[in-house]
């Protein structure tokens, strides 16, 4: 299945932060967490809704990603840091111990 974009600017479940989306955005720029609700990238067909914890960050200078765990059902998935991403939450998580 192909990647849908989809622009929606959502409220963050976790921090409460408004976010305005454009087509790209899977996570909260200011808490980096996420919600479990697609199974494609964009297609909005998960059923589980859960909440995706930013669990570490991988990658090279200039190209990261942070790598979520859903807090319901486990599942991992990996999501490219933004330029607008929370750069103090973003290195908080790198000194993470892995889980």
């Amino acid at each position: 299945m192909a990647f849908k974009r989809k622009i929606e600017d959502f409220v963050c479940a976790h921090c409460g932060v408004d976010n305005s989306g454009n087509g790209f955005t899977n996570h909260c720029y200011a808490c980096l967490w996420s919600m479990h609700v697609d199974i494609e990238p964009g297609d909005r067909g998960a059923l589980c809704g859960g909440m995706m914890k930013p669990i570490s960050v991988e990658g090279i200078v200039g190209k990261y990603d942070l790598v979520h765990k859903c807090e319901k059902c486990g599942l991992i998935k990996r999501n490219k840091v933004w330029p607008r991403d929370n750069f103090d939450e973003i290195i908080k998580i790198a000194k993470q111990k892995k889980p």
